[in-house]
């Protein structure tokens, strides 16, 4: 069976109408029971008036997620959710100590910051009943099945589409970075349990790979770029 990164691209949606409202999950009244398998929910011929982008930015520690997402939400002016905000007390301890995280250590985590970015594009108070076109998240998303579970979040609807922003550098500087983080819980000693636990993004559709080892502009300017095009492709 084929892993949700593996599976085909659905078709884009058309272009955006500002004034559609989206849906987050299922159309329950036009046929799409919670039965129904996801793919072939996704695969369902509808066109929605307005598509919704979930920024999934990962990486290991010290390569830039939080900087990256900041400047993707003044970029795109969405919000921006810090994955390291939602992690449990205990997971942050762990990690202080130098202890590595374990996949169940990490699937609550997963599931909350997932439950937060559907939050975030779905109509509310917070947002006056509009939603945005978007919402920016930093998450390690280390493994293959971990971005699958991020991936739920678009599920069962053509009017969300989500894509990680793998950001790719080098171990010596990934070190380097963290080492001078002062108050950080995560310890540069984490750096290597987090490489020998990373599943580069290869052959993952949804996915797209951006080299960080160069000056902040450059990133920067590569990243806006890369996401650009991408939306680009939906218009």
């Amino acid at each position: 069976m084929l892993s949700a990164g593996e599976r085909p691209q659905p078709p884009h949606a058309p272009k955006v109408n500002s004034t559609s409202k989206a849906h987050i999950m299922p159309d329950l009244a036009n046929g799409a029971s919670s039965s129904t398998p996801a793919s072939m929910i996704q695969d369902k011929p509808t066109k929605p008036a307005h598509v919704q982008h979930i920024w999934v930015v990962t990486g290991p520690a010290g390569c830039g997620k939080s900087t990256v997402g900041n400047v993707l939400r003044t970029e795109l002016g969405v919000p921006f959710l810090e994955g390291d905000d939602y992690h449990p007390a205990a997971n942050k301890e762990k990690m202080g100590q130098g202890i590595p995280l374990t996949d169940a250590d990490r699937w609550d985590w997963l599931i909350s910051l997932r439950q937060a970015a559907i939050e975030a594009l779905s109509p509310s108070e917070s947002n006056n009943f509009h939603p945005p076109a978007g919402v920016v998240v930093a998450c390690s998303a280390l493994k293959q099945k971990y971005r699958d579970v991020m991936r739920v979040a678009a599920y069962g609807s053509s009017s969300v589409q989500i894509h990680f922003v793998y950001l790719k550098l080098d171990k010596d500087v990934l070190m380097q970075r963290v080492a001078q983080r002062q108050s950080h819980y995560m310890k540069s000693s984490m750096v290597q349990s987090q490489l020998a636990t990373l599943e580069e993004p290869k052959g993952e559709w949804d996915a797209m790979t951006i080299n960080v080892q160069g000056s902040m502009e450059d990133v920067q300017r590569n990243v806006i770029k890369a996401v650009t095009e991408k939306l680009a492709e939906y218009s």
